[in-house]
């Protein structure tokens, strides 16, 4: 096989797949051990949340780390102290954990950036876009089997089953990691930038269709780090319900999305008003549904499964692919490295301000917070002129 399939490819993904599988099972296994310490879901939101908001700060430094030293050389670094983290999860308690999701955090941001980087640097442009979409999917993937796996460890008498699976995690990840290797097949040109890093941030406020997609993508990425973190919780005060199933349900609707709507993402450089209200739409829905599972029951909670995971795989890819039209070409790059981690900032701010909301209310009040935030966003969106900007 040639290309984007290309055994060098192949290694890249599976690696991939067994860096992120670590954290489809902590995003169930955290939680769980959080409350069974006694742990508030303000204390739980902040330790989930500390993932992500890492990330986000790390990202414009991973890029300038990555640019100096190369992609394969950062990635074995980053790989090392990545297991260090996975294998401080096994003896210690919150203080640990909120540490090595400190580590975890700053791993992805260099992790994600090396591989994406790495990928566009080996293959030609007409296999280019097929490569990112593959690490895409294989970066979803966990998410499918993680769920019940942690479900699973965690309701096992031996608790050593959990030490035995992250250290198992590390070792593997390393391997494969460190015996990758990358031919360049793009030569990378090492300019700056016109705009400096302070300039570049106050794009985010200067320049309307940045700010328009940048508020969208916050506001969406509290509602999905809210699910994320309280879930595993909220799905135990629920009869006949699941959290596993849930998240498994979620992770399998995005992955079958990606591939089924693809093609019916705009791809012209308009704002399609009717096109984001209603994918909005599906996400305030999908948050409602939640709340109204405390009394409506499995139906609501697991259709919400799949309307969340619907409105996750399609929010993301239209923001970006509209602002790769209207972005000035001669900053893009960095400006969509700023949209990127208002993502991840809102997945962070998903579990640092939504745990208080639930510890003050409930989490079916909590889950109609995230839904009148999806409401916002569908007034928000509304654009009448819908023109295409060069």
């Amino acid at each position: 096989m040639k290309g984007a399939l290309s055994w060098p490819f192949l290694r890249l993904y599976a690696l991939v797949l067994l860096y992120f599988s670590a954290n489809a099972i902590l995003n169930v296994v955290i939680p769980l051990k959080g409350d069974s310490l006694g742990a508030t879901n303000t204390t739980i939101g902040i330790i989930m949340g500390a993932y992500l908001f890492t990330t986000m700060f790390f990202r414009p430094w991973a890029g300038y780390i990555i640019h100096k030293y190369g992609p394969v050389k950062v990635l074995r670094v980053i790989l090392l102290i990545n297991a260090a983290a996975l294998i401080l999860y096994t003896f210690t308690g919150l203080g640990g954990y909120f540490t090595a999701r400190i580590l975890q955090g700053v791993c992805t941001a260099f992790f994600s950036m090396s591989l994406q980087i790495a990928i566009i640097d080996a293959l030609p442009e007409e296999n280019r876009s097929q490569g990112i979409s593959l690490y895409s999917l294989c970066s979803y993937i966990p998410g499918i089997i993680g769920p019940l796996l942690a479900i699973g460890i965690w309701q096992a008498e031996d608790a050593s089953y959990f030490t035995v699976v992250m250290i198992a995690i590390a070792i593997l990840t390393g391997l494969v990691g460190y015996g990758s290797t990358m031919n360049t097949h793009n030569e990378v040109k090492k300019t700056a930038p016109p705009l400096g890093m302070k300039e570049s941030f106050s794009q985010l406020f200067k320049n309307p269709y940045l700010f328009k997609c940048s508020v969208i993508m916050l506001v969406s990425s509290m509602v999905f780090g809210a699910v994320t973190t309280f879930i595993p919780l909220y799905a135990e005060q629920l009869e006949n319900s699941h959290a596993g199933i849930y998240l498994m349900i979620q992770a399998a609707t995005v992955v079958a999305a990606r591939f089924t709507l693809m093609k019916k993402i705009p791809s012209d450089g308009k704002w399609h008003s009717l096109y984001m209200i209603g994918t909005l739409l599906t996400l305030t829905l999908a948050a409602q549904s939640i709340s109204f599972a405390i009394v409506g029951g499995a139906f609501f909670f697991y259709g919400a499964a799949v309307l969340m995971g619907i409105a996750q795989a399609i929010i993301y890819p239209t923001l970006t692919t509209y602002l790769s039209f209207v972005l000035p070409a001669t900053n893009r790059n960095v400006l969509l490295g700023l949209f990127i981690a208002t993502a991840d900032l809102g997945v962070s701010l998903g579990s640092v301000v939504m745990g208080p909301v639930a510890d003050a209310l409930s989490y079916p009040v909590m889950y109609t917070v995230c839904a009148g935030l999806g409401a916002l966003m569908i007034l928000f969106s509304y654009d009448k002129r819908n023109q295409f900007v060069n």
